[in-house]
């Protein structure tokens, strides 16, 4: 059976189960093909909320799941891939956390996207790479104990001079992984080209971006910008979508490292056993974890308005 083969059994399969499918954009392009929606996390759990099917299917990694279920409680969400966790979300567990808050009265716990459902339960605001200047800008406290991501914490707390962010010792591996080095190198050898790298890079990277922001972001400004040769400094799907929605444009990869193994593990046969009720997980919260963990989602919404 070829790609397209399997992607029309998928299509009449999703038709017979009333089922939505979601594909993160570090999803291969033959899965973005088929699906309802694709996008960063946040965004795929906004639109799972919003869509009348009974059953989601999630194409991405087990935080995003849950996120969808946090918002779309009374949904089936179906993990494609069970193994397709996240690293970043598995450095810091919700035991780790409530005794560090014990160190730092007083602060607010600021969480990443990026996070477990359970951890979340204990945080006070939710943020994604795109809304995080912003929601700590608008928030009344002044202390913020920002979680996991040391890299994407480093970038805000520039940009919010007026906040005291204390920051943990977390990180993306893969968007980590990327030199300074690597990054002078392929500006040398695209002079043309601006380069455009993830937040959830290290400091001394984002600081030779011409553009810094979320995935969402870093496609948004390729398609739209009068430029016509970029540099693309996160998951290398990202060049590969990019360069099928602008064929006259040119991207380039900052490195060959940045492939999240995760989400290279979801298959186009992951979504269809997914469908026919051969594989995937489903992904079950007790109503304490969606009613705590969905408070800091809330206030994400609210301060992000």
């Amino acid at each position: 059976m070829n790609i397209s083969q399997l992607q029309e059994k998928i299509a009449k399969l999703k038709e017979k189960n009333n089922a939505c499918i979601l594909a993160h954009s570090y999803v291969a392009h033959e899965i973005i093909e088929i699906a309802d929606f694709t996008g960063d996390s946040y965004k795929l759990s906004v639109d799972a909320s919003r869509v009348s099917n009974k059953t989601i299917i999630m194409c991405g990694v087990r935080f995003m799941a849950e996120t969808c279920k946090l918002l779309s409680p009374d949904k089936k969400v179906i993990l494609a891939q069970p193994s397709a966790g996240c690293a970043m979300a598995d450095q810091m567990d919700k035991r780790m956390i409530s005794r560090i808050k014990e160190d730092y009265p007083g602060y607010s716990v600021v969480a990443y996207i990026n996070t477990t459902a359970d951890l979340k339960t204990i945080c006070d605001v939710c943020v994604t790479s795109s809304s995080a200047e912003k929601i700590i800008n608008n928030m009344k406290e002044k202390n913020i104990l920002f979680i996991p991501d040391s890299n994407l914490g480093s970038y805000v707390a520039q940009k919010c001079p007026d906040k005291n962010i204390k920051l943990l010792n977390g990180c993306c591996p893969v968007h980590a992984g990327v030199t300074a080095k690597e990054a002078r190198l392929a500006k040398e050898l695209h002079p043309n080209a601006e380069l455009l790298v993830h937040p959830e890079c290290l400091p001394e990277v984002t600081a030779l971006a011409d553009y810094v922001g979320s995935t969402s972001g870093i496609m948004n400004y390729a398609q739209t910008s009068d430029k016509n040769e970029f540099i693309i400094g996160t998951e290398i799907s990202i060049a590969e979508h990019l360069q099928y929605l602008c064929p006259d444009k040119s991207f380039y990869l900052l490195s060959k490292k940045l492939i999240c193994p995760d989400m290279k593990s979801v298959t186009l046969t992951d979504v269809y056993n997914a469908l026919a009720g051969k594989g995937g997980e489903e992904i079950l919260l007790d109503p304490e974890t969606i009613r705590d963990a969905g408070k800091c989602i809330e206030e994400m919404i609210r301060l992000g308005e």
